[in-house]
C-alpha cells in the first residue's frame, strides 16, 4: 500500500482547505480537521503507486506538499539496523545488530531522534470460580450449611507496552532501539537497575551527545500517532509506518531551513 501524507504548511488558509477538500472529495469540515497541527498526515492510502502520484500531484498543485510512502516497504523493515548492543563513545556511537552487523556513527552525523511507544491491548476471556453459600439446601438440609460452586465469565483486557527510538543519520538505514530487546552492558558502571531506567538513560545521553539532531516525541502518545496516520491505519501495527513519514517531512523540514 502507498500512503499519501501532506505536511509542512504554517498556516490553515482557506485556500489550502479548499484544494483538499476537492483533491479528497471531502467536506470543508472534514478537511479542516486534517490540517489541524501542521503534519504530517495521512490523507489516503492506495494499492495502486500510480493513483497515489496522481494524487499527491493534485495537492501540490493546490499549495501542499506532499509525501508519498510505500508501507509495504516499512513494514518489511528493508534495512532497518535493529539494535542488539551499544557502546556510547567520546566521539561516536557504536552499534551492534541482531544480525552481527556492526557500525559506529559519529555524533555530529545524526539529524534525527524519535521515541516512540507501542500499545499493543489484548482481550481474554477468563473464568473464576467460588463457593457460595446456599441458603435454601441448608434449610433442607436441616440447618446444616451447604454452598454451591458458581463459575463466571468475565473479560479482561491488558495492555503492553513497547518503548522504541529511531534514529536518523544521512544516508544510513533507519537505527531502531527497541527498551526489550538490547543489552545496556555498553554502559559499564552507569548502567541502571531496569531496562525501563537504562533506556531513558540511553535516549537522554544520545539527546546530550547529539545536540544539533532534531528530537521529536509526538510519536510517545496515542494521540500524536492518531493524528499522523489519520483513522485508516491503526498505531498498535502501524508505528514504523508513522515514524517513517514524520522522520521524511522533518528531513525535508530540515533541509530547506539549512542555507547552501
Amino acid at each position: 500500500m502507498h500512503v499519501v501524507a501532506i505536511h509542512g504548511w504554517r498556516e490553515e488558509t482557506a485556500k489550502l482547505v479548499q484544494a483538499l477538500s476537492v483533491a479528497l472529495g471531502c467536506t470543508i469540515f472534514e478537511a479542516r480537521q486534517r490540517l489541524i497541527g501542521g503534519g504530517p498526515a495521512v490523507v489516503a492510502g492506495f494499492a495502486d503507486p500510480h493513483r497515489a502520484q496522481a494524487l499527491a500531484a493534485q495537492l501540490n498543485q493546490g499549495g501542499i506538499a506532499t509525501l508519498v510512502v510505500d508501507a509495504d516497504l516499512v513494514h518489511g523493515g528493508t534495512g532497518h539496523f535493529v539494535v542488539r548492543r551499544f557502546e556510547l563513545g567520546e566521539m561516536s556511537l557504536r552499534i551492534e545488530a541482531v544480525d552481527g552487523q556492526s557500525a559506529e556513527i559519529a555524533y555530529g552525523e545524526i539529524e534525527l531522534l524519535l521515541p516512540g511507544t507501542r500499545v499493543a491491548g489484548q482481550t481474554e476471556t477468563k473464568t473464576t470460580t467460588e463457593r457460595k453459600f446456599n441458603l435454601g439446601r441448608t434449610i433442607l438440609s436441616g440447618g446444616i450449611p451447604l454452598t454451591k460452586t458458581v463459575s463466571r465469565q468475565e473479560e479482561v483486557t491488558t495492555e503492553e507496552r513497547t518503548k522504541f527510538l529511531y534514529l536518523y543519520a544521512g544516508n544510513r538505514p533507519q537505527v531502531v532501539f527497541r527498551q526489550s530487546a538490547m543489552t545496556y552492558d555498553g554502559f559499564g558502571a552507569a548502567m541502571k537497575m531496569s531496562q525501563e531506567l537504562n533506556f531513558a538513560f540511553l535516549t537522554s545521553e544520545l539527546r546530550r551527545l547529539s545536540p544539533r539532531a532534531v528530537y521529536d516525541d509526538r510519536l510517545q502518545n496515542r494521540v500524536g500517532q492518531v493524528r499522523l496516520l489519520g483513522p485508516a491505519q491503526n498505531p498498535e501495527t502501524h508505528l514504523g509506518l508513522a515514524a517513517e513519514i514524520l522522520a521524511q517531512s522533518l528531513l525535508r523540514t530540515r533541509s530547506e531551513r539549512i542555507p547552501e
